[in-house]
């Protein structure tokens, strides 16, 4: 389920898990989704990475965010890995409130193995 997804031209880690989400999603090199998120920033007046600044550049693409209902039972909550077992087709990026994971077809892409992070909230495409 977990593919390492490293797409930063030097592959860091350097804290830029909302550009690796991105690109994937979108489907862009990491550099245009920076260019792109950068813009993004500028024009709202915040950080490239602020919640609010990605979530309007995938509204402009089409994405809508739709909330994960808490889901935590016996000491165990609904991981990536569920939404992956439950989502195992179509592009979706997860939010968990400090991180970002692109998912795509089941499979979550992050340069580390997130699976067991809790998603608050997803996007997909809107149909």
């Amino acid at each position: 389920m977990w593919i390492r997804y490293q797409p930063n031209p030097i592959n860091d880690k350097v804290g830029d898990c909302v550009i690796r989400a991105l690109s994937l999603v979108l489907n862009k090199s990491w550099d245009d989704t920076y260019i792109e998120l950068a813009l993004y920033g500028f024009i709202l007046k915040n950080m490239p990475s602020g919640n609010s600044v990605w979530d309007a550049l995938l509204r402009d693409h089409n994405y809508i965010r739709k909330v994960i209902p808490d889901q935590c039972s016996d000491g165990r909550c609904y991981t990536v890995k569920d939404f992956c077992i439950d989502n195992p087709v179509g592009v979706f990026l997860l939010g968990t409130g400090s991180h970002a994971i692109a998912v795509k077809d089941g499979n979550y892409m992050d340069a580390w193995d997130s699976g067991d992070e809790i998603p608050i909230y997803y996007y997909c495409k809107e149909e």
